[in-house]
């Protein structure tokens, strides 16, 4: 079966924008249009993204980005990814009888980082005002917005849980106690009045960058914080557990947290330089792939062809396995990145790989981490028994668990945005009285035992698998790309880059191309299981492919074409022309420009 672009390639001179729903392009080419730079329009699309696609994001939730500012000249990571709360010890967890953190509920919660990300990004980059990068999502979730299939599918997935357990998002999501219909117009108006009070106070503080503070200090010590915390105060919600808990964050822990500026981590491949999140995300997983692959002829290797499928999995297959032994926030884990990304440990590494498909998790033992490593490994037997592999395809949007959203931004500048929002949906946690939102879940992907590199601890920050990308082509910032999908994003992306690279394709064409991917390595989301030798990959590669796959020792799961990945891209070249391409999957994602 061939697989044929569905859509062309964007181009304009004046600035491009991508995003996984359509009305949220659009309103981030509205904000260039009005005068605001690539900064801006990713800020507004960002707040539209969580009123359109709830079960994807939300304002309680967290994000990474990368940018790059042609005014500093600098590519830089913003790190929205709030880290645990001062109570959320291991020993208060396991006291309320759990040994792994559930998938919902307060529990789950960590510090939701999204809009603190947002309003840093607005006030050191952009050059609009809070009143302007909010009066979409404020239009939106006040004069309504069709809801889309997939939202009306969770919802009605969670009605009777919502009703016994979570009245407020009952309340919230099934208004007049009946499920939302695909397309009909749906309202959020409490969210409304909560982004409308914010823009009152960031309006009466003057300038724009007082008003950008104010908006934060609304947020995290001021009327939004006051909410949470007395909602927290009296919440005991059943969670994924089967049993009621309450949360632990406080109005502390949010007067006390800000996000922050970071400098990425890079790897140079081919002539172009990836640069990505630090080890507190996964990105430099899809480095450590590169530094496997250059061993490689990929440009030899037609791209639905076994040859490149293999090789990509099974050097996923060794990052990955690292991820786990190493990565953590470096803040409160020494993470040996350094050697992680070196010709020799790729070398070593890349021995391990052979022309058949690995079942085991190797991680790499680096000198000083053997006990590390063995603690892992150790933790890792214990839960191998637990719960049913989580997220082999895309299918699973339409049920109970989250996922995300991504955004491309280029202005006719150069300023570039490569942005992950996620957490905060629907399903995380209830609606919080008066406010609109829910809290995250991210804590989920801490584990309940001291001394690794992902225990819970205060103040840690989750293994989040939040990973947009931004790409350098002999020195000069060339490319935003990214995509949802949990554990699969850094997979999707390596695709995507690879066949970009070695094969030539326009934007839209590489997106276009049939995926794949794996969960031969422990999942980040609850249950946390792994599934060896596992091959999830579309129907739309040739049977020849599929067969030889099967024979080289890869578990398949063949599902239908466009059903694995959402990627979307934006690229500008030397003469300043701009590409944008979106993902035909799931028929959401739009790219836009002019």
């Amino acid at each position: 079966m061939t697989q044929f672009t569905t859509r062309p390639e964007i181009l304009g001179t004046f600035g491009v924008v991508t995003s996984t729903h359509w009305i949220a392009s659009a309103v981030g080419m509205s904000i260039l249009e009005k005068g605001g730079n690539a900064f801006d329009a990713a800020v507004a699309t960002g707040f539209v993204l969580q009123i359109v696609e709830p079960h994807l994001c939300g304002p309680g939730g967290d994000l990474p980005a990368l940018i790059y500012s042609k005014k500093t000249g600098r590519v830089e990571v913003i790190c929205a990814q709030g880290p645990a709360p001062a109570g959320a010890t291991i020993e208060h967890y396991t006291s309320e009888g759990i040994d792994l953190i559930p998938g919902n509920g307060l529990l789950a919660t960590v510090i939701p980082g999204s809009f603190d990300g947002w309003m840093l990004m607005l006030r050191d980059y952009g050059t609009m005002s809070v009143a302007d990068v909010l009066a979409p999502a404020i239009h939106y979730a006040e004069a309504g917005h069709p809801m889309l299939e997939r939202v009306s599918a969770t919802i009605a997935g969670l009605a009777d849980f919502f009703r016994e357990h979570w009245p407020t998002s009952y309340a919230t999501w099934l208004p007049g106690g009946a499920v939302p219909k695909p397309n009909a117009l749906f309202r959020n108006p409490v969210l409304a009045e909560t982004w409308r009070r914010i823009v009152r106070e960031a309006d009466a503080a003057g300038s724009r960058e007082a008003g950008i503070d104010a908006a934060r200090n609304a947020f995290y010590r001021g009327f939004v914080a006051e909410r949470i915390v007395a909602f927290l105060a009296e919440a005991e919600v059943m969670d994924g557990s089967g049993s009621r808990h309450k949360g632990v964050l406080s109005g502390d822990d949010l007067a006390g947290w800000s996000a922050t500026v970071e400098q990425p981590v890079t790897y140079d491949y081919h002539g172009w330089t990836v640069a990505k999140t630090g080890p507190w995300g996964q990105g430099p997983v899809l480095l450590q792939a590169l530094s496997l692959l250059k061993g490689f002829d990929l440009a030899s290797m037609p791209t639905d062809g076994p040859d490149f499928v293999h090789t990509v999995v099974e050097a996923m297959k060794l990052a990955y396995a690292d991820r786990e032994a190493y990565y953590g926030d470096p803040d409160f884990s020494t993470v040996p990145l350094d050697q992680l990304l070196s010709d020799s440990y790729a070398d070593s590494r890349r021995s391990l790989m052979s022309g058949t498909a690995s079942l085991d998790l190797i991680p790499g033992r680096i000198k000083g981490y053997e006990a590390q490593v063995d603690a892992v490994m150790t933790m890792l037997g214990e839960k191998s028994g637990m719960g049913a592999v989580y997220e082999p395809t895309m299918s699973h949007l339409t049920e109970k668990r989250g996922d995300t959203v991504h955004i491309d931004v280029i202005d006719r500048d150069g300023n570039m945005v490569s942005v992950t929002p996620s957490g905060g949906w629907l399903q995380s946690s209830p609606i919080i009285p008066d406010l609109g939102f829910c809290l995250n879940s991210r804590a989920q992907m801490f584990w309940l035992k001291p001394g690794l590199p992902t225990s819970l601890a205060p103040g840690r920050r989750p293994r989040t698998t939040l990973t947009p990308s931004l790409a350098l082509f002999e020195g000069r910032p060339t490319m935003a790309f990214g995509t949802p999908g949990g554990d699969q994003q850094d997979q999707w992306q390596l695709s995507f880059f690879l066949r970009h690279v070695h094969h030539k394709l326009g934007l839209q064409a590489t997106i276009d191309k049939p995926l794949f991917h794996t969960a031969h390595f422990p999942g980040s989301f609850h249950p946390r299981t792994r599934e060896p030798g596992h091959l999830a990959i579309e129907s739309a590669f040739p049977t020849a492919t599929l067969d030889e796959l099967r024979r080289r020792g890869h578990r398949l799961t063949v599902t239908e074409p466009w059903s694995i990945g959402r990627l979307t891209a934006a690229k500008r070249d030397a003469d300043g022309l701009l590409y944008a391409a979106a993902t035909p999957r799931l028929m959401q994602a739009y790219a836009i420009g002019r």
